[in-house]
C-alpha cells in the first residue's frame, strides 16, 4: 500500500524573488540598505504606505522564520533547507503616538513593484537585540545594472525625506523606554499626558517669573529675527533650588505653554541614551530637552568614582556644545543641589546661559499656595494668615499636603463648616512631629522654622 506524502502549503519567499526576477539568481541580484532608528517606526510606516500609494504599485506579503535570529536579509533568502524564510500574514504591532487609536507598524513585509519597467523589491525587516527593537531594515533588492542603481538610491533618498517630515510625535511630551514593555503594544518612545499647568498656578516671586519667561517665552519669540541677525538660537538653562519648590510644575506649565515644541523628557537614569534623545530632538525640532536631577551626572569631576560617571558628563557637554548654532533645541536642566555641579557645564558658554533660582516662597507666595490649593474648601481670611505664618519656611509641595492633609481631617470628623484652626492644628501636628524630622524632609518642610 502506497503511503501518501502529505503537501505542504508552505510557500517560499524565495520563490517570490525567482519569479519577480526572470531569469536572475538571488546571489546576481544588487541590495541597498537603511536603517531606521525604532524611534521613527511610526514615521517610517506613514512614508511607505504614502510612497506605494501615491507613487508605486506594489504587492505587499508578510514574511517569517521559525527562528528569527540575527534578521531577515536578502541573502537570507538562499537558506531554503534549514530555517527558510517564508510567506506569511502581513503581521503590525500597534505602536503608541499619543494619539486614541495606536498606529498600526509593519512587523516583516516584502513589497514586489515595478518602476519604469525595472523590477524592485522592498524589504521592511525588524532588527532586534535580546528580543527589544532597536531599529527598522529596509533593503531594496534591483537587477544589475546603473539603471537599478539610480532607481534605489533616488527611491531611498525619497523615502528617508519623507520619514523626517512625518513627525508623528512632533509637538508631543515623550521619553525613551529601554526596558520591556508589558502594555501590550511595541515601540521604544513613551508618550506623556502631563497634567494642564496654567501661568495663574505657577507661584513663584515676581522677578524670577520674569526671568522664566524673558528667557524662554520671549526668546522663542525672537528666534526667527535672531536667525537672520545670524545669532544662535540654541539655548540651556538651570533651573535650582531645595526640592518642592516647583521646578516640575514649571517644566509641566512650559510644556502646556509651548504646544508647537516637542518636550523630551530625561531621567537621570536614562543619560545613557543622551546622544539618541538628541538625534530625536534634531528632527521633531523646536524641542525641549528636559533633564531632571543633573547634578546625578554633572556633579564636580573631584566626587565621581568611576569612568562611565565622567563619560556621561562629557557626553552631556558634547552634546550641548555640539548643536549646530540654527538648532531649535532649548536644554533644560534641573537640580536640588547647585553646589554638585560641575563648573564647566554651569559657567562656560555654550552650555548653559542662564541659572533660574526656585526660592522657598515668600508670604505672598504662601498666601497664593494656599489659595491655590485648597480647591473647593471654604477658607476664612483668618485661618489664611494664621496659616501664612506657620508655614514659613515651608515648600509648595509641603503646602499641598497640609492643605490635603486638613481636607481629609474634616472629612472624619463630618464637619461641613469652614474648616477651624484646630483641623490644621492636628494636619500640622502630623505633618511635624507624628513621623519626626525626617518626615519633614520628606514633606519639604524645616521643622525649625514651621514650629516657630
Amino acid at each position: 500500500m502506497a503511503i501518501m506524502k502529505k503537501k505542504s502549503n508552505k510557500k517560499l519567499a524565495s520563490s517570490l524573488i525567482h519569479t519577480h526576477f526572470p531569469g536572475l539568481e538571488i546571489d546576481e541580484l544588487y541590495t541597498a540598505q537603511r536603517k531606521f532608528p525604532s524611534t521613527l517606526r511610526a514615521d517610517l510606516q506613514l512614508a511607505l504606505e504614502d510612497i506605494f500609494k501615491n507613487q508605486y504599485e506594489g504587492k505587499l506579503v508578510g514574511l517569517f522564520r521559525s527562528y528569527p535570529v540575527g534578521g531577515l536579509t536578502l541573502s537570507t533568502f538562499l537558506d531554503d533547507s534549514h530555517d527558510p524564510v517564508l510567506v506569511g500574514p502581513v503581521q503590525y504591532d500597534e505602536v503608541d503616538t499619543g494619539e486614541k487609536i495606536p498606529a498600526r507598524c509593519l512587523k516583516n513585509g516584502l513589497w514586489l513593484s515595478t518602476f519604469k519597467n525595472i523590477p524592485f523589491a522592498l524589504m521592511l525587516t525588524i532588527s532586534d537585540r535580546y528580543s527589544d527593537i532597536d531599529g527598522v531594515n529596509i533593503e531594496i533588492v534591483v537587477p544589475p545594472g546603473a539603471d537599478g542603481e539610480a532607481m534605489s538610491y533616488e527611491f531611498l533618498e525619497n523615502l528617508e525625506k519623507l520619514v523626517y517630515a512625518a513627525g508623528s510625535y512632533k509637538g508631543k511630551v515623550i521619553s525613551l523606554e529601554q526596558a520591556s514593555r508589558y502594555s501590550g503594544k511595541a515601540g521604544s518612545v513613551k508618550v506623556h499626558k502631563l497634567r494642564s499647568v496654567d501661568r495663574h498656578d505657577v507661584i513663584l516671586p515676581a522677578k524670577t517669573l520674569e526671568l522664566l519667561e524673558r528667557n524662554i517665552m520671549d526668546f522663542i519669540d525672537s528666534r526667527e529675527q535672531l536667525k537672520e541677525l545670524g545669532m544662535p538660537v540654541k539655548k540651556g538653562l538651570l533651573f535650582y533650588g531645595p526640592p518642592g519648590t516647583g521646578k516640575t510644575h514649571t517644566i509641566h506649565y512650559l510644556a502646556n505653554r509651548l504646544p508647537e515644541h516637542t518636550t523630551l523628557l530625561i531621567t537621570a537614569a536614562q543619560v545613557g541614551l543622551l546622544e539618541e534623545y538628541c538625534l530625536l530632538a534634531r528632527f521633531l525640532q523646536p524641542a525641549l530637552i528636559i533633564i531632571e536631577d543633573a547634578d546625578l551626572i554633572a556633579r564636580e569631576r573631584e566626587s565621581m568614582n568611576n569612568p562611565c560617571a565622567e563619560s556621561l558628563l562629557n557626553m552631556l557637554l558634547n552634546e550641548m556644545d555640539g548643536l549646530r548654532e540654527d538648532a531649535s533645541i532649548m536644554f533644560i536642566l534641573t537640580t536640588n543641589r547647585p553646589e554638585q555641579i560641575e563648573s564647566a557645564l554651569s559657567s562656560r558658554p555654550g552650555r548653559v546661559d542662564q541659572a533660574i533660582e526656585f526660592p522657598l516662597p515668600d508670604e505672598i507666595g504662601r498666601e497664593k499656595l494656599i489659595k491655590l490649593y485648597s480647591c473647593k474648601m471654604t477658607l476664612t481670611e483668618e485661618i489664611i494668615k494664621m496659616l501664612v505664618q506657620k508655614t514659613s519656611g515651608a515648600t509648595p509641595a509641603f503646602i499641598k499636603e497640609l492643605m490635603r492633609r486638613a481636607a481629609q481631617f474634616q472629612i472624619r470628623s463630618g464637619d461641613k463648616e469652614k474648616l477651624n484652626q484646630s483641623i490644621f492644628d492636628q494636619a500640622l501636628e502630623d505633618m511635624l512631629f507624628a513621623g519626626g524630622t525626617l518626615n519633614v524632609k520628606l514633606l519639604g518642610g524645616s521643622i525649625g522654622k514651621l514650629t516657630n
